[in-house]
């Protein structure tokens, strides 16, 4: 199964989602990311986070919807801040979606130690939410209830 994480520009939270996803998947799920407008680089942050965090960030980069062509996704999944009004991407694909909305770490404001927690408290709420999804019994639902129980993860 090939999850597609995607946000606005591809350096923060859809990275952290696609790294972690990849962490902790078993053998056939795989996820990558991309961004509508990819920012071109990932955030130093985001890359020190998932280091602190013993996650791989080899390969890990900034980048558009080249980065599906040719090996189409199963699942989207969004996870721009829409209660902050951002404007997320949209997939057209045939693939299942959903949104797992995310407050962008990267504009918090302060010092060292509250920008770090506010990175560290992302991921921990990607972990959560990666584990539920990993943990369905995706042999028994149907396409609908597979995208409820999505849609619920992203409630968490």
């Amino acid at each position: 199964m090939r999850v597609l994480f995607m946000c606005t520009a591809n350096s923060c939270r859809s990275i952290l989602s696609e790294a972690m996803f990849n962490h902790l998947a078993p053998q056939g799920f795989e996820a990558v990311s991309s961004g509508s407008f990819p920012k071109g680089q990932v955030l130093p942050r985001s890359l020190t986070t998932l280091q602190q965090a013993g996650i791989a960030t080899d390969g890990l980069s900034s980048k558009g919807n080249e980065a599906f062509e040719g090996n189409l996704p199963d699942i989207v999944i969004t996870v721009c801040d829409k209660a902050a009004n951002e404007s997320c991407p949209v997939y057209f694909g045939p693939a299942l979606k959903s949104h797992w909305g995310l407050e962008d770490p990267s504009v918090v404001k302060g010092d060292e130690a509250t920008v770090d927690a506010a990175f560290r408290a992302t991921l921990t709420r990607i972990e959560e939410r990666c584990r539920a999804f990993i943990a369905l019994p995706f042999s028994t639902l149907s396409r609908d209830e597979l995208k409820r129980e999505l849609d619920r993860i992203g409630g968490l």
